[in-house]
């Protein structure tokens, strides 16, 4: 699908606000509140926006602890073959990747004892290793389409 510079104007503006109602989002594009509902509408059909989501700040939320874990497996144990990863709640984010490693997790916890816990329930799969996120400089940006 090929966006054109209405529908990056809507995608900016529902990545600075998904709250935004239709008639809010007319007014700033200058188009009808029925006609952006349409381009909003195939916007989401076509797989382009893919859902609205609060933005969570994981230390206010008690998971104070967040990490990047590379996990190096391979075959009937892999980490991705287990459905049931996906469903840990420390799990926050599960990546394929290519390299040494064969996926990267982004994980949140309560404290290191949890911490500790969750990376003995890696180990089963593969060697785990771990990079403790010290600081989120850029935590999220808006996607600006070609």
């Amino acid at each position: 699908m090929a966006l054109d510079a209405l529908d990056r104007r809507l995608l900016a503006e529902l990545q600075a606000d998904a709250r935004l109602s239709y008639n809010e989002l007319s007014r700033r594009v200058s188009l009808s509140a029925p006609a952006v509902a349409e381009r909003v509408r195939r916007l989401e059909a076509d797989g382009v926006i893919a859902g609205y989501h609060a933005q969570v700040d994981l230390s206010r939320a008690g998971l104070p602890v967040t990490a990047l874990v590379q996990v190096q497996c391979y075959g009937p144990r892999c980490l991705l073959r287990d459905p049931e990863v996906a469903e840990w709640p420390e799990v926050l984010q599960l990546h394929r990747v290519t390299g040494g490693a064969c996926c990267v997790l982004l994980v949140a916890v309560p404290g290191m004892a949890e911490f500790e816990a969750l990376t003995d329930r890696f180990a089963p799969y593969g060697q785990p290793t771990s990079s403790m996120i010290l600081s989120t400089p850029v935590p999220w940006r808006p996607v600006t389409p070609p």
